[in-house]
Parts: structure tokens; sequence; C-alpha cells
């Protein structure tokens, strides 16, 4: 793992670029260096000056009596590599790059900061940036940004790849109440990456949350596996704007077509154990759930309120997310019928009354924490004439202190509660305006304590029964004939080579042969054109069924040589293919799509005609892919429901689909080039499967 200590609790920073014209980013640099606390030493580079805002000033870098922890660059483009090479010669291994001017502008931009990378590599610096604001850090007062607030200190480490957004941010954090303990501007990402950093955070004991604003992912062979050995650490939660290319350019299948712009970003994330949300108010809601509460044990959730509105509310979120209202024990509903009036209600959610006085809600609370059944609880104020917020909220935090349970505010105002919502932050509780929120964050955190119970075996890595050789042979040959798809009868032996169950499709280059074939597999049986450039076979007469006898096996073969000759005369068919029938099932799919990035995406769904129609499909990485993820696959379908056995029908055989979801993983794995692979459908019988028609893309 990267060691980013020195990045951010330096003893020493220089600042190259540093400044005495106000305005300028290497005054405001020096000076937040001064000016928020920094207690190591500060050295301004800058050849014109001999002393920078009282400080001593150096020519070079090199001149300085020590090598620094940190160097922050701030100059011209064109001057910053011949700078990173004298800090790589001096030692120097920590490097923000504040400079903007390179890949990002394009053209010479591009050739600069692969000259950067280059010399980041040569000298082993750590370099964030360019095109960096800078980084905070709120424990060793380290301000080496252009933001000129100094966020308040706090838990929660965030990394933006905006460095607008980063700023924004700082200034929102004065008056929000939520705290940071570093702020990191990616930049360009030349050098350390976001991986790095979350890598370097869920070490880190100043951070108890990592939150991203990305716009790009790092390429990282091993994504989820990296990110998986942070993730059950601590909470990482990704804002991820724009979109994958994954499916773009392949709507030539089933699985091609199903596969979202942005499903393999979702399906990463949700293997690595991330969290991803959808808008900047949702990504520091859930941040800070997590900077203040601990985790729940379960899914069962109470609610407090003296607002039946809110109460409703929060059920119907609840219902959304999946979460359990609970349902109280004989002692629990004693203690809070001697709490709450006969007006109001101890069935959850508890109703404690628009006049609810601070007690009251002190001993529903008490009652409801108390109690085994319960993980968590929501307490929400609505400003009646009668509450007190702040003794409302001083009840919250001593209530909640004797006992290990999230606790979550809903204080349904604005003014009211500045004071209560301050009290209630800097004591462990989050507090939100509104319920639905509060139900969300909830499900957040005990989607986190169930990731750190998670099972991460390796299914796809332990089959040995299977053969590449023969996969080989078949790709060269194919390849050699300078085709990109293979025929069915191909595909059919790459699927026996990996163990994939399949109905028997052989090749047969006359009608001798057709009917000798038709004979080997038992009738009836299924024949079709055999051309790679004959999409629709049906159309032009390229299929007939159920065949009975090995002489209309051979009369069958000239009928459809001679339909595809007369649809498709420039067209030379590889032959004919014969098929076994084979009985009906339960039809699902198992296919595969290439992303760019993340490699190949396993799918799987509801098979036949319909696939298009229903899209009842989920996707799953192949790389890293888990028992328990192959499960939660095929349990986020409808056809699961099937293949348990639907109204008195009898069941699937769902391990003979698991198998078949492993092998195919395994087989994308292995083979790079095969670009699309859709097996649709599969046949799945109460005991074993039979997959029917089989297409493989190279690419």
């Amino acid at each position: 793992m990267t060691d980013l200590t020195k990045m951010f609790n330096p003893d020493s920073v220089a600042i190259v670029g540093a400044s005495n014209s106000e305005g300028k980013v290497g005054y405001i640099i020096v000076n937040n260096m001064i000016n928020d606390g920094f207690k190591g030493n500060i050295y301004p580079i800058n050849p014109k000056d001999d002393e920078i805002q009282g400080l001593k000033a150096y020519k070079n870098v090199s001149d300085l009596p020590e090598v620094p922890d940190l160097v922050i660059i701030s100059i011209p483009s064109v001057l910053v590599n011949p700078v990173v090479e004298e800090c790589g010669e001096f030692g120097v291994k920590n490097m923000v790059v504040i400079t903007a001017g390179f890949k990002e502008i394009g053209g010479e931009g591009v050739e600069r900061e692969n000259e950067l990378v280059a010399l980041g590599k040569k000298y082993g610096i750590n370099i964030i940036g360019p095109n960096s604001l800078g980084i905070t850090d709120s424990h060793s007062l380290l301000n080496a940004s252009f933001s000129q607030i100094m966020p308040p200190t706090g838990n929660i480490a965030f990394i933006s790849q905006s460095g607008a957004m980063m700023v924004a941010i700082i200034d929102w954090s004065v008056t929000s109440g939520i705290g940071f303990s570093k702020i990191i501007s990616l930049g360009n990402k030349a050098g350390t990456t976001e991986i790095e950093l979350i890598e370097y955070l869920s070490d880190d004991d100043e951070t108890a949350v990592v939150i991203c604003y990305l716009e790009s992912i790092t390429e990282d062979d091993d994504f989820v596996r990296t990110l998986r050995k942070v993730s059950y650490k601590k909470p990482v939660i990704i804002l991820k704007s724009g979109s994958s290319s994954a499916g773009a350019e392949a709507a030539s299948s089933h699985t091609g077509a199903l596969a979202g712009s942005d499903v393999a970003f979702d399906t990463a994330f949700k293997q690595s154990g991330v969290f991803r949300v959808t808008t900047m108010d949702e990504l520091f809601d859930v941040g800070l759930a997590f900077s203040k509460c601990p985790l729940p044990t379960g899914r069962n959730l109470a609610i407090i309120t003296n607002a039946g509105g809110g109460g409703v509310l929060s059920v119907d979120a609840m219902e959304r997310y999946g979460l359990e209202l609970v349902k109280f024990d004989e002692e629990t509903n004693e203690r809070l019928k001697a709490a709450v009036p006969e007006e109001g209600s101890i069935k959850n959610p508890i109703d404690v009354l628009g006049d609810a006085p601070v007690i009251r809600y002190k001993e529903s609370l008490e009652a409801v924490l108390d109690s085994d059944d319960v993980d968590g609880l929501v307490v929400m104020v609505c400003p009646t004439a009668s509450a007190d917020a702040d003794g409302i909220a001083q009840a919250l935090v001593e209530g909640a202190s004797e006992f290990d349970k999230p606790v979550i505010a809903v204080n349904m105002g604005g003014p009211t509660f500045e004071n209560a919502n301050d009290v209630l932050r800097d004591n462990g509780i989050p507090t939100y305006v509104f319920p639905e929120t509060a139900v969300k964050v909830f499900d957040y955190l005990a989607r986190f304590a169930a990731v750190q119970d998670r099972n991460y075996d390796d299914p796809v890595g332990e089959i040995d029964d299977v053969d590449k050789e023969a996969v080989e042979a078949i790709f060269a040959k194919v390849k050699e004939e300078e085709r990109d798809t293979l025929l069915g009868s191909e595909a059919y032996a790459v699927a026996e080579a990996y163990g994939i169950e399949a109905a028997p499709i052989k090749l047969a280059t006359s009608a001798e042969e057709a009917g000798q074939l038709a004979e080997e597999m038992d009738f009836p049986v299924v024949l079709k054109i055999a051309s790679d450039k004959i999409l629709h076979k049906s159309d032009i007469g390229g299929v007939k069924v159920g065949i009975q006898s090995k002489e209309e096996a051979e009369a069958v073969y000239e009928e459809i040589i001679a339909n595809a000759k007369k649809a498709h005369p420039d067209i030379v068919p590889n032959g004919v293919e014969v098929q076994k029938m084979m009985d009906s099932g339960i039809e699902v799919l198992v296919g595969m799509i290439r992303d760019a990035q993340f490699g190949p995406m396993i799918a799987f769904g509801m098979g036949g005609v319909l696939v298009n129609l229903l899209e009842d499909v989920s996707f799953k990485l192949a790389k890293g892919m888990t028992t328990e993820e192959i499960t939660e696959q095929m349990e986020d379908t409808k056809v699961m429901g099937l293949l348990k056995g639907f109204r008195g029908e009898a069941p699937g055989d769902i391990d003979a689909v698991k198998s078949a979801i492993v092998r195919v993983a395994r087989l994308t794995l292995d083979f790079p080039e095969i670009s699309e692979l859709d097996i649709n459908p599969i046949f799945v019988y109460e005991k074993g499967s039979s997959a029917l028609d089989i297409k493989i893309k190279l690419g």
C-alpha cells in the first residue's frame, strides 16, 4: 500500500511559486499555511524574493536545509516538470501539483502530463494533481490548498475530482455542522489515484468514512478485490458522475442490449462493498450518518414522532428500502403505556402527540432502545408551540449514550432547531430535516454492517476440469478464417470444453453426413443453416425442426442449402448444423458483455423470446465473483421464482444454473478475446439443464 503519511502529516512543507502578491495562488497557500496553524517548517520557494509573508524564501527546493516532507507546486505549467525532476533528485517523496495546463488542454499538455507521470515513477514520488486545488488535513492543521477557509475538524474524508466542488463544500461545511478529517482535490490523477487514497484512508485513525465525488474511475486490473480490502474496514461512498461505455457498442446480443450505459459501475461498486449514491445531498447525508452513528446489528427500526404524518412517511420509506418495522414485546409495550397518553399510539411508529414534553420523549426513547428487538431508532420532532427543541435534543443525547445503537434525529424545521442540531451532531447523533432521509441513511448503516460479514470465496477460480487447449484451437481456426462469430457447432464445442451443459450440435457438410449425425443423436433433431453471415435463418427457410429419420434429415439438408442459395446467392454457407431437440424446461439466459474497464460482466435472467421486452436480468463482474454474489444475482430476478417452483410447478435445478454462471465466468476470464457471449435459452429441468442457442463473438 502507498505510504501517504507524510503527505497529510508533514513536518515540513515547501511551496514552489510562493508569492507576496495578494490574490495569487502562491500567496493564498502560504497565507493558509501560516494562519491556519500548521506547526511544521514552511519553506517558500521563489527565486525573486528573499522573504515571503515574513518567512525566509529560497530560490530552489534543493537550497533548503532539509528535504521537505511535502512540496506544493503552483508555477507556470512549462516550468513544472524541471522542478519535479529537481525535487526527485533531492529526495522529495510527496507532492501536490496545483498548476493546470496538462492533459485537460490536450496537445502538448498531454505530453507534459505523460512526462510528469514518468518522473513520479522514476523517483518514487506520490503526486496529487496536476490541476488540483490542493489538500487539507484538519487534524495536522494542514491547509495546502487555495481555499481560504479551513474546514471544520471531523472524521469524514472527502475526495473530489472537481476542484470547484471541493471549494464549495469547504465553504458550505462551515454552516452545515459537518466536519472533515481530510479534503483532497484529485485533479488529473497523474500520480496518486483515488484507489490509493481510499486504501490509505482505510487505516487512518482520524477518518471514519470516505466519501468521493468522481468523474472517472482509475483503471485497476483488480478493482473489486482492491476495494474489498478496504471497504470492510470503513464505509466508502461514491458519487460517480458521467457514464460507462459498457454495452454502448454492442447491441448484437441479448446481453449487450440489456447492459445499460452505467451497469458496469453499479456492478463494480456493489461487488466491492462500495456504496454508490446519485446526488450530492445523498453523498453528505450518508457520510454524516456514518461519521456519527454506531452500526446496527440488523434492519429492525423503531420510530418516535410527535406528528402522525411524519410517521406515515417513514413507514412508506421503510417499505421501499426493505427495513423491518419492529413489533414491540409486552415489556416494551407496558413501558410505553406508562410514558404515552391514551390519545397517542404505542404501536410503531410511536406517536407521542404534538404536545409532547421532554420527559415523554425521554421515557419513550429509553423504553424502545432497551428492547433487544430494536436495531435503530428515528426520532422526529415537529416544531409545535409546545415542543422544547433544545430539551428534546438533550434528552436524545443522554438516552442514546446508554445504548450502542444508531439514533437518528429528524428535526422538521429551520431556525427553531439550529441550536438543537448543533448539540445533537456534537454528541454523535446525525440530524435531518425529512423522515425519508433518516430512513435511507439507516438502510446504508445496515447494509454496511452486512458487508462486514460477507464471505469472499472464489468459485470461479477453483475450476480445473476445463480444456483450454480445445478452445484455443477453435478460436485459432475462426481467426484464421477471418471470422469474428463462431458457428453454433463451434460454440457448442467451446461450451463442452468448459463443462457447460448444452444440447449437442454438429456441423454437416453433406446430406449423407447430416443423416448420419442425426441418427447418432437420436431423433428428433433440428437442422439449421451454418453461416455467420446469415443472421435471420428462420426467415429464409434455414431452420427445420422435428426431423424424425435419417432420410428426412438428408432431404432437409438439401432443402436448407437450396433456400440459403436462393435468399443469399453471394454467400457460401459452411454447411448445415444438426442439433438434438431437447425437452422444454424453465427458460433462462446466461451471457457476458465485456466492459472496457472492468472486464467481463456476467448476465443472468429470464430467457426465451421475451428477454429484451421483460428485461429481467442482473449483472455481476466475473473477476472476484463469489458464491454469495451468484445467489444474490439470481435472487434479483423474477425468473428465480420459477426456478424455486411457482404455484405448484416443479422447481428447476438451481445448482445447475449456478454452475453455468461460474463456468461462463471462467471461460470469459481465460479468453479475453471473447467480446460477447450469449446463451439463450438454457432449459432448466428438475435435474440438470441444457443450453440450446450459444452465440460467441470475438473482438
